[in-house]
């Protein structure tokens, strides 16, 4: 009997079953770890370009930290000029920072337009304090262009779109400022935001003005009015126009006052 039963050898198989499901399980753990990794880099490159830009937020004894930015061009314009859908501006600047323009705002909630847009829209998302990173689609493209967008996507009064002809390739505005730049690497780029962005301390207009859609009728971000790239008219309103009657005003009314008649209620921005 002890012999039969030391005869008798019970061998496991190798459960190759298990074994390929913990290696598909551990194969996939991994696609999915190095999938956030790559997604999330651009956004934690940017959490770290923030940071480094963080001393030029501003401050009360620091009101505009973009005064310490080389290369930024600061002017002084006068707020809630507005004009009609159907008007252009003749523009000082290219892009204009500041200067009379459309009663409706364009979007400006971490917004990246495809095409380029009208300029008289873009003006006035700049007098509630937005930043508009403009750039030459004919010289910023691919990882260029990405990482223009990581400092836009998904952050309030922040908005982005090509410029047609623009002489540099990358051009920030905000109200009464503005930085050209040939990089997308430049560091200057977050300082300026850093500065400028919803800056409280009266470097634009209209503090506390929202940046959100308008929508269908008055300014859809989905389908906003084009960019017009020929060069404006003798129609076109100067720099020092007062506003046009039956414009759209930051209250939801119109403009009273005849274009001739007393400015516009104003602001300066103060540097």
């Amino acid at each position: 009997m002890k012999a039969a039963r030391g005869s008798v050898v019970t061998k496991k198989g190798t459960p190759w079953g298990t074994i390929i499901a913990v290696v598909a399980i551990v194969a996939l753990a991994a696609s999915v770890i190095i999938y956030y990794m790559v997604q999330s880099a651009p956004k934690r490159e940017q959490a770290g370009r923030e940071q480094a830009a963080a001393s030029f937020a501003p401050t009360a004894s620091d009101p505009d930290p973009s005064k310490r930015i080389p290369g930024v061009v600061t002017a002084n314009y006068t707020g809630s000029v507005h004009v009609l859908p159907t008007e252009r501006v003749a523009y000082d600047k290219t892009p204009p920072f500041g200067g009379p323009h459309d009663g409706y705002w364009a979007t400006c909630t971490g917004t990246v337009y495809p095409n380029a847009v009208r300029t008289e829209n873009m003006v006035h998302s700049l007098e509630h304090g937005a930043v508009w990173i403009a750039y030459n689609p004919q010289q910023v493209t691919g990882d260029a262009l990405n990482l223009l967008k990581v400092r836009v996507q998904g952050k309030p009064f922040t908005m982005m779109s090509p410029y047609p002809g623009l002489d540099k390739p990358i051009s920030l505005q905000s109200w009464g400022h503005q930085l050209k730049l040939d990089d997308a690497n430049d560091p200057r780029i977050d300082e300026f935001i850093a500065a400028l962005r919803s800056n409280p301390n009266g470097v634009y207009p209209e503090v506390g003005a929202s940046c959100d859609a308008l929508g269908p009728g008055q300014f859809d971000p989905d389908n906003p009015p084009p960019f017009d790239p020929s060069k404006p008219g003798p129609d076109a309103k100067p720099m020092d126009y007062k506003g046009t009657a039956g414009a759209q005003n930051e209250q939801g009314g119109m403009n009273q006052q005849p274009s001739s008649g007393a400015p516009a209620p104003s602001a300066t921005p103060s540097k």
